[in-house]
């Protein structure tokens, strides 16, 4: 099918201008048109294998990659679409948290997401993504780098590689995200204090 409805190519070249690897709901393109309109043109474009649809509700621009063939949707960035407009809290925990901080290059199957919203579900292909709930204290940082170093911590407390990871982290973070470690300090745990200070040192 060739794509020549305005419309549709609003929506690619929206998608194109979009960082790799973004993932889109139909609300990203209500400007575009009413909004059945914009489901039919999202349809058509996955139709036409233009656009791959990750699960009902979301789609990703596949690009060419020069090692895996073309780029998948980021899994992080599915997680903000899928709660999006929800007002709730949510942060990644154990292994994804190494995995994403660089610190390992394990990719877990099922995927563990703290969050103060509704507990639920999500399979995306091959793998899981569970939403659990969780209290306050063990939000800190959500939706924040630096709340997902804390949650990276917790996963390794006990590792005797951790000397190693703190310097990484020392390392490698952003100002900010050492800026906002620095701030959460004070609430977390006794053993994860000295760890977060050291990180967060310039």
């Amino acid at each position: 099918m060739n794509v020549a409805r305005p419309i549709d190519n609003a929506i690619l070249r929206s998608m194109r201008a979009a960082p790799v690897a973004s993932v889109f709901s139909p609300r990203h393109f209500s400007d575009f048109g009413r909004p059945d309109a914009v489901r039919q043109a999202l349809s058509r474009l996955v139709k036409a294998g233009k656009i791959q649809r990750v699960r009902r509700g979301l789609y990703h621009l596949p690009r060419p990659h020069p090692i895996i063939g073309q780029t998948g949707p980021d899994i992080m960035a599915t997680v903000r679409a899928l709660m999006e407009g929800s007002h709730a809290q949510w942060q990644f925990t154990g292994a994804y948290a190494v995995n994403a901080l660089g610190l390992s290059d394990q990719v877990p199957a099922k995927i563990i997401i703290l969050t103060d919203g509704i507990p639920r579900k999500v399979a995306l292909g091959k793998l899981a993504l569970v939403f659990r709930r969780a209290a306050p204290r063990n939000l800190l940082g959500a939706g924040r780098r630096a709340g997902l170093v804390i949650q990276a911590l917790r996963y390794l407390k006990g590792s005797p590689e951790m000397a190693k990871h703190v310097a990484r982290l020392r390392r490698d973070l952003d100002p900010k995200t050492k800026k906002d470690l620095a701030a959460l300090a004070p609430e977390l745990p006794a053993w994860m204090k000295p760890l977060a200070q050291e990180i967060s040192q310039n």
